[in-house]
């Protein structure tokens, strides 16, 4: 008999949401929420910062009861009129769907020529990544992205679930929150092992654009290296390949890949792209097997829960999250120190450049002081 599925019961991603940035990644222009004004509303207004514009049909009462097909066609009109799309998304809520609305037949009413990305979900899946699926089966169906690109997805999706059920969110039925260790303590001790010559490796293992701030953390110590004499003993790794992904996700690699050579960091293995977080942790772990066995510490940013433990034994680990409930479950992994990047993604949205973490700033103020101490 299978396992049966563990009941979590604190917060978690919703599918509705995960659709929304998936959409983003496709380069919708509009993306249409069908429900409720409030739905949803915390990501609506952040993905606006993303250069998109998001609407919805703010079904009431009435629309609970009578349906809102043509409250549907017509925004999609207006939206069609007002903004001049080239590729729109419609997404369904629990309201819309719990009713029984259809995308089909108010799309085809509203008679548009551009290509419209329908996604029939709700909030109600066990796993987020469900929002992800129907929202590339859907752009997958008219021809926005093709089969190879759909399949490779959906195995990115299944190990993205398999990760968080292993190590992540989805590994308790309940997880505390927690801000992590003190960040002047990590960097404090991050600089000790740099000064006394340990060997070092940075694993940037981040998801799409929450890439533009962990990659700051790979810089900061790359920087402070340089400054001490020590950047022949670190080596850096980091998911950057621009050859992979949807469209805004290989942007996003070739502006952090950039940002890295605007910095005079040298990227020495490039993992992956930046949708292959789920999937790095078997190449991390024979290249560090096969080249990097005999290194001190590895500092771990974006998603360190995907890394396995197996090469990293023996070295102590320091690994940065944006996820206050993922402390606990890394540092039941073996992790010596974690700490957390509050608000990283708002602040990664809508930008095309690294953006600098408040753990690399204190890395860089703390090494000032202590070089100048010296």
């Amino acid at each position: 008999m299978a396992e049966k599925d563990i009941s979590i019961i604190h917060p978690r991603p919703s599918s509705i949401v995960a659709a929304l940035y998936t959409l983003r990644d496709l380069n919708v222009d509009v993306a249409v929420l069908h429900g409720p004004p409030g739905c949803s509303f915390k990501h609506a207004r952040l993905l606006e910062e993303d250069g998109i514009h998001v609407v919805t049909t703010a079904l009431d009462e009435n629309g609970f009861v009578f349906g809102g097909r043509e409250e549907l066609s017509s925004l999609l009109k207006k939206a069609n009129e007002m903004f001049s799309p080239k590729l729109i998304g419609v997404v369904g809520t629990c309201a819309s769907m719990i009713i029984g609305e259809e995308m089909r037949e108010p799309v085809q009413d509203a008679g548009l020529d551009v290509p419209v990305i329908e996604v029939e979900v709700h909030a109600g899946y066990p796993n987020n990544t469900k929002g992800v699926l129907i929202a590339l089966e859907s752009a997958a169906e008219i021809g926005i992205i093709d089969t190879d690109e759909l399949e490779r997805q959906k195995h990115l999706l299944t190990e993205a679930t398999n990760v968080e059920k292993r190590h992540g969110a989805a590994s308790k039925e309940y997880l505390e929150p927690s801000r992590g260790d003190v960040k002047y303590k990590v960097a404090e001790r991050i600089i000790e092992l740099l000064k006394e010559g340990k060997k070092g490796i940075t694993i940037m293992n981040a998801k799409k654009e929450t890439g533009y701030m962990f990659a700051d953390i790979t810089v900061a110590i790359d920087e402070i290296a340089k400054k001490l004499g020590k950047v022949d003993n670190v080596v850096n790794m980091a998911n950057i390949d621009d050859s992979l992904g949807l469209p805004r996700v290989r942007q996003h690699a070739i502006n952090i890949k950039d940002g890295f050579e605007e910095s005079g960091t040298i990227i020495h293995e490039n993992i992956g792209g930046m949708d292959e977080y789920p999937i790095t942790g078997d190449l991390v772990n024979d290249l560090i097997k096969e080249k990097y066995s005999d290194y001190d510490f590895a500092v771990i940013t974006g998603v360190p829960h995907a890394i396995p433990m197996d090469a990293l034994s023996g070295m102590e680990v320091i690994s940065v999250t944006n996820g206050p409930r993922q402390v606990h479950p890394l540092k039941d992994m073996g992790h010596k120190y974690v700490i957390v990047e509050i608000d990283l993604h708002p602040k990664t949205l809508g930008v095309s450049k690294i953006v600098e973490s408040e753990f690399g700033a204190t890395m860089r103020e703390l090494a000032k002081d202590m070089l100048d101490e010296n």
